[in-house]
């Protein structure tokens, strides 16, 4: 069995991993696999703990985050081995647990653990570490509350009691892109009596309606105004155990890729990855800023599409990109960030404000790790310009413990005069174990610093 470190340990641990630095670079190569989709993970363990039988999930990213999930699961009974690289997940009646369930820094676990927890109807309390117990669970909270929860919270925020609670089914409207809420309303309409209806003005990621077909359950979509959806779906309802294989994050793959365009004489290629048309935004933009990109081996798995991509040294143009495309990169983001940094012209970004609500106020750590070796920028509450050019670098980027912060930086240093330096690497490990010493095998000069 697969045992998550304490709360103690995980700490005492990541206080082992120090600052790292980045430098200057060149013929960066290999063919490589990313770990496992860091959403659909989060979603394959809990569905398949809600489903009757045994489900196998194979590729499931065995980062921090997605392990905080499993030992939450297991707090409640859920029995969840893993043999030869598959996690086996039978599922069953969730109980309450005697213990809080501790997420760590696990924000997508702790807001579909409790869409998922209301829809049992089952008492349960969560908590995280202080980057989690920082960040907005009311917009969570809301619609579940609608729906006939009864929790208590922190102006908002974490620590989050939920009461046993009957729920009914909701129509609700989307204020933002957010797949969190949406997914965990749908996980808890699994449970609740009656029919829900979500809104969807602006389309999110779609991987909880793709999985909850897959398991056997029942909902519809279809097309509003304006590039909208609808989604009902009708509870309770019992799902299916079936076989799952996560593909690789896109999210992961964009620092390997950028790094390959921004070194000269690079070409990599990442295998088997998610090619979701609601996660290629950032594949897309990059595309327009002139990046040789290729796609192969095009294929579907579990219900979504899959491929290779190969990315080769590139002379990146700036670009422009509206509020209406932000949902399908946000998470990408940082890395477009780094990448503009050195096109020829002046980037701009918008519609960001989701930024501020991440790991850290992302925005504002992107932009200070900007100015910090040697770019000109201007930011706004939701927007960001970059004035593209030759790097200096020689900045230590304050990381935050933000794990994508951290990675985009150690890529930007792969491509400046001078080193960059980031203050930790702790956190990478919560959503790409392995991060450093498989840039290193492609030749990427990165160094543990004293």
């Amino acid at each position: 069995m697969n045992n998550l470190p304490s709360k103690e340990a995980g700490s005492a641990a990541g206080s082992m991993a120090g600052a790292v630095q980045s430098r200057l670079s060149k013929g960066l190569s290999g063919t490589v696999q990313v770990p496992g989709d860091k959403s659909m993970s989060h979603r394959a363990l809990i569905l398949g703990a809600l489903a009757e039988g045994k489900t196998r999930i194979r590729g499931l990213l065995q980062g921090d985050d997605v392990l905080r999930t499993a030992a939450c699961l297991r707090a409640m009974g859920v029995s969840i081995e893993r043999r030869d690289g598959v996690f086996h997940v039978i599922g069953r009646r969730w109980q309450p647990s005697d213990r809080g369930l501790y997420c760590g820094n696990a924000g997508t676990g702790v807001r579909l653990l409790m869409g998922a927890v209301a829809g049992q109807q089952i008492a349960a309390s969560f908590d995280g570490d202080a980057s989690l117990r920082a960040r907005p669970m009311g917009r969570i909270l809301a619609p579940l509350r609608k729906m006939g929860l009864c929790a208590e919270d922190q102006d908002g925020k974490l620590p989050v009691s939920l009461e046993a609670s009957p729920l009914k089914g909701i129509v609700w409207e989307m204020q933002n892109a957010s797949a969190q809420v949406k997914s965990a309303i749908m996980l808890a309409a699994l449970g609740a009596e009656g029919e829900t209806i979500i809104e969807e003005p602006v389309r999110s990621r779609d991987h909880t309606e793709r999985m909850i077909k897959a398991f056997g359950g029942a909902l519809t979509i279809s097309a509003t105004g304006e590039g909208g959806r609808r989604i009902s779906l009708t509870g309770p309802q019992r799902l299916t155990a079936t076989d799952i294989t996560i593909p690789g994050d896109p999210s992961s793959a964009a620092f390997l890729l950028v790094a390959a365009l921004l070194t000269k004489g690079s070409e990599i290629t990442v295998q088997n990855v998610l090619l979701n048309p609601l996660r290629t935004g950032f594949l897309e933009a990059l595309k327009e800023m002139g990046a040789d990109l290729s796609l192969g081996n095009e294929h579907d798995a579990g219900g979504e599409p899959v491929g290779d991509i190969t990315a080769r040294f590139s002379e990146l143009k700036a670009i422009h990109i509206g509020p209406e495309r932000a949902a399908s990169m946000i998470d990408e983001y940082p890395i477009l960030a780094v990448a503009a940094a050195f096109t020829k012209g002046t980037s701009r970004f918008e519609g960001l404000a989701e930024l501020r609500l991440k790991e850290s106020d992302r925005l504002a750590a992107i932009a200070d790790g900007l100015a910090g070796n040697g770019v000109t920028r201007r930011l706004g509450e939701d927007w960001l310009e970059i004035d593209g050019g030759a790097v200096s670098g020689g900045g230590e980027v304050a990381t935050h413990m933000d794990h994508r912060i951290a990675m985009s930086f150690l890529v930007m240093g792969l491509a400046t005069k001078l080193p960059v330096t980031i203050d930790s690497s702790a956190m990478i490990a919560t959503s790409f174990p392995g991060f450093i010493a498989l840039m290193q095998g492609l030749g990427a000069k990165l160094t543990q610093e004293s």
